[in-house]
């Protein structure tokens, strides 16, 4: 475990951070859906049923709640290059416009080379732009997208050479438009970095891999440097829940089969994954496996629903402490604001730099229906 002492040296540093914060304390709360409607080899039918799953339940479980810029939950569907079909990404095109979540780039590979990598993401960005996804750099206009890798492998990481083959990925990544990686944590794969319960910029050594492994932490007042952004979720090690409840038990925010529960949310809000400099904004991304089956249970159903009865009770009371239900994209330029030492309200900085995409261009204020009345909780 490479990233244990790591993990104990943050656990005192994230205490001390909490201990300094201001009130009231904002929580992101993202969701990164490793969302894949071929997994298991399934045919087109059941792929079909898949998607349409989500696109029927998940404005109907979700529906119920807000956060304090009044928007329902967003998730974002990381969607596989490699199983392109027009017509799934049009029905979760309509979620898009409903305001409830955006797509991003997944990819799984193996045995690639930097060239190979360059022209897939370079086709498929284009793919997802015809459909209305993806985001725009204001300030450019150039196709942005965020990233989560396939088998977690980011930068042939995997310690056999599986699944990946480009040592220089994360500058491929950076020239292809990509603001930011979201696959970590990964634990107990050994592709896990050294570093965690962190954002960070990475530089990348394009003679071996894993250049991400460590890197400088985005903090406020600093200055973007090195290839590409990590954004890290939770790993927290629990000492509960585990064999006969006695052993302790990873944890690494993943929202699937076991269901969320609020003693794990208070874990992942505790692990203080923040900006340098600004522990009062944290910063949780939690994430699943979207179109397994055995995950539904949980992402459907009361776990769920306990989950998000915590976040709008506890954890958007109007004083200690504010929720904001967030995209990958928006979590991205809000870590941004926050690099700028930028104040007021941080869900205002949700388009800061990577404006919304196509998709949701005609409901740019997502699902909010009274924001000002939703902040005077």
């Amino acid at each position: 475990m490479i990233w244990l002492p790591a993990y104990l040296r943050r656990d005192w540093a994230g205490a001390r951070e909490r201990a300094g914060a201001r009130e009231p304390r904002h929580v992101f709360f993202c969701v990164a859906d490793h969302f894949e409607p071929r997994w298991g080899g399934a045919d087109l039918d059941v792929e079909r049923g898949r998607v349409a799953q989500w696109a029927q339940k998940y404005p109907r479980v979700m529906g119920d709640f807000r956060d304090v810029d009044g928007r329902h939950p967003r998730h974002t569907f990381f969607y596989p290059a490699e199983e392109y079909r027009a017509e799934h990404l049009d029905r979760l095109g309509e979620l898009v416009e409903q305001g409830f979540g955006e797509v991003e780039v997944h990819l799984h590979h193996d045995r690639d080379t930097s060239e190979g990598l360059r022209r897939t993401l370079d086709a498929f960005n284009e793919r997802l732009r015809s459909h209305g996804h993806l985001g725009t750099d204001r300030a450019s206009g150039r196709t942005r997208f965020g990233f989560v890798h396939g088998n977690w492998t980011l930068d042939n990481s995997d310690p056999m050479g599986r699944w990946c083959g480009v040592n220089d990925e994360l500058r491929v990544l950076r020239a292809a438009g990509c603001y930011a990686d979201f696959t970590l944590p990964s634990a107990p794969s050994a592709a896990q970095t050294r570093r965690i319960n962190s954002i960070y910029y990475a530089d990348d050594d394009p003679e071996r891999p894993k250049s991400h492994d460590d890197g400088v932490e985005v903090r406020v007042g600093g200055e973007p440097s090195g290839d590409l952004m990590i954004v890290q979720g939770p790993l927290v090690v629990r000492w509960w829940g585990g064999k006969l409840g006695l052993l302790p038990r990873l944890d690494t925010a993943n929202l699937g089969r076991a269901g969320a529960t609020p003693a794990r949310l208070r874990a992942w809000i505790n692990a203080s994954v923040c900006v340098a400099g600004r522990p009062e904004w944290v910063f949780v991304k939690a994430h699943t496996h979207g179109c397994i089956e055995w995950n539904w249970d949980a992402l459907f159903g009361d776990p769920i629903r306990r989950l998000h009865t915590t976040l709008t009770t506890e954890y958007n009371d109007g004083r200690r402490w504010r929720l904001h239900y967030v995209t990958a994209r928006e979590m991205y330029n809000i870590v941004k604001a926050a690099e700028r030492g930028l104040d007021g309200e941080p869900g205002d900085y949700r388009d800061l730099d990577i404006l919304p995409p196509p998709r949701a261009e005609a409901t740019a204020a997502g699902n909010v229906t009274h924001p000002q009345e939703a902040r005077t909780l």
